[in-house]
């Protein structure tokens, strides 16, 4: 025997792969210019800026489930009663449905609730219908098990709509699923009733269960509406959600499957769901028994204020964006992001957006996400959640680092950007 060896890692963790990791690492934080502190417009956390507090109610609830001592040990691993309820009850209220409690399942976060959920759904080879662009990680939990991540396209054009013929051209024998991420991260889109309900369609038609990713559920900015799948099909729908963006609390880590199923086409699913949550044994306990006051305590008033909030911080993106020559955003309506297409053709060394990313945070130490991460080359993606004194930060040097690069240019139909005060705070 050598006294040389060494362990190798297994087949599994090297398929395990987050797509923002090849890029994000490229990335580098130590080489900032001076007196310019970092802008992080990258991280999808609304925590990370101070001024999107959870709400006190929320807080209290946590704090005295914790005195209380009643909370420490295991609760059942799809969730204890009382937390199944008070989902159960929320969604009821909210959409006229009559779920029961063991129509809900508790998970570690909403990315746990779509492990399950698509780990309940398909075997190895089997291809699950993901959004381009879309929410990386939907990737990186497909591959890991061996399951085939197959994009359909969204339209910019369109305001991020599904292109519903290349989502029907990808559908064979072996689709186990489509997932739907409305309100989207990273677009920033919200479907309309109408669209909404030709999605399902098309998944109906094709005895297809849909994955409905509505972490964002409600998130919608002034003059815009949410509809769930749980409103607008009697096909067979997983609706995810938790509380780490519309609460404010992704550190909680507390997601949920709501079994949205009235023609009981998923009876084998459920038990299936069941066995999965046993492998982590659920959530966490505190937070997952501080759920009734949370949902049923948190006044109205805080929502509608948030989504203010964050209307005007989209609204203040939006059209600072609009008014930079080589820039094309994409109107966003809710959640809290919105996407910008570059013109590179306009721009002196900046070939893709990887590149475009790399030299703003090394020039003007503004932090945002290559499209490329989401499958959508040419395109970065901002986070809507600092406040506004940061937002406008961030576009005088975004500004500055596309005037810097420009080449002039006299291309018929060039679009002439909108002049725009970045002091400006316009609503919708």
């Amino acid at each position: 025997m050598s006294d040389s060896w060494t362990i190798s890692t297994s087949k599994t963790a090297k398929e395990t792969v987050n797509p923002i990791r090849a890029i994000i690492d490229k990335l580098d934080l130590n080489d900032l210019p001076k007196g310019k502190p970092l802008i992080p417009l990258s991280i999808g956390d609304p925590t990370k800026f101070g001024n999107l507090p959870v709400p006190k109610v929320a807080v209290r609830a946590v704090v005295e489930c914790v005195q209380s001592g009643d909370a420490n040990g295991y609760q059942p691993s799809s969730g204890p009663i009382i937390a199944r309820e008070a989902v159960a009850k929320r969604y009821n209220e909210r959409y006229g449905a009559s779920y029961d409690p063991k129509d809900i399942f508790l998970a570690s976060g909403c990315s746990d609730a779509i492990n399950i959920s698509i780990c309940a759904l398909a075997d190895r080879g089997d291809n699950i219908l993901l959004p381009k662009p879309g929410f990386s990680l939907y990737t990186t939990m497909c591959c890991r098990y061996g399951f085939e991540p197959r994009m359909y396209n969204l339209l910019p054009e369109q305001q991020w709509e599904a292109d519903l013929e290349h989502m029907k051209s990808q559908i064979d024998d072996r689709t186990k699923a489509i997932l739907i991420n409305n309100p989207s991260n990273p677009c920033g889109s919200v479907y309309s009733k109408k669209h909404l309900q030709d999605i399902c369609q098309l998944a109906y038609t094709h005895r297809l269960p849909i994955l409905a990713d509505e972490i964002y559920a409600d998130m919608v900015f002034e003059g815009e509406k949410f509809f769930s799948c749980a409103e607008v099909t009697q096909g067979p729908v997983l609706l995810l959600g938790g509380l780490a963006k519309q609460y404010l609390a992704p550190g909680w880590r507390v997601g949920w499957v709501v079994f949205h199923d009235p023609e009981d086409r998923m009876r084998e699913v459920r038990d299936g769901i069941q066995s999965l949550t046993q492998v982590i044994l659920g959530a966490n306990s505190i937070c997952q028994m501080a759920l009734p006051t949370i949902l049923e305590k948190i006044p109205k008033g805080f929502y509608s204020d948030l989504n203010r909030t964050l209307s005007i911080a989209a609204n203040i993106l939006f059209k600072g964006f609009e008014s930079i020559p080589c820039l094309r955003p994409v109107k966003p309506q809710g959640a809290m992001y919105l996407m910008v297409e570059i013109l590179t053709d306009q721009l002196r060394d900046v070939e893709d957006d990887v590149k475009f990313c790399q030299l703003l945070l090394k020039e003007e130490a503004v932090m945002c996400l290559p499209g490329s991460i989401f499958g959508s080359p040419d395109f970065f993606r901002v986070v809507i959640c600092p406040p506004p004194e940061q937002l406008r930060k961030a576009l005088h040097r975004i500004k500055s680092f596309c005037d810097s690069r420009r080449i002039e240019t006299e291309k018929a139909g060039e679009r002439v950007p909108q002049k725009y005060d970045f002091e400006d705070i316009a609503q919708f």
